[in-house]
């Protein structure tokens, strides 16, 4: 079998590159003019790009915070947002 693909530079990606790179690449092996040696490299790749995103997602959830308010309703700081 073939070594395994470098797919490095994914991990500098911002997620709105790492997402466009991804949807080009289903589009490409949606049309089904690769050949088979191709759509594997280039699905190994879309697989490797869909952590990225998905490694982006979570970081994001995580920073999320929700404003709490006082009994009056006015703004009284932050807390970590419960997404579970």
């Amino acid at each position: 079998m073939a070594d395994t693909p470098d797919h490095s530079d994914i991990k500098a990606m911002s997620f709105e590159q790492a997402l466009k790179e991804l949807e080009s690449i289903v589009d490409r092996l949606e049309k089904g003019d690769v050949e088979l040696e191709a759509s594997i490299l280039i699905y190994e790749r879309g697989e490797a790009l869909k952590r990225r995103c998905e490694d982006l997602l979570r970081q994001a959830e995580a920073r999320v915070e929700k404003i709490t308010l006082d009994a009056s309703g006015k703004p009284k700081g932050t807390e970590p947002l419960d997404i579970g």
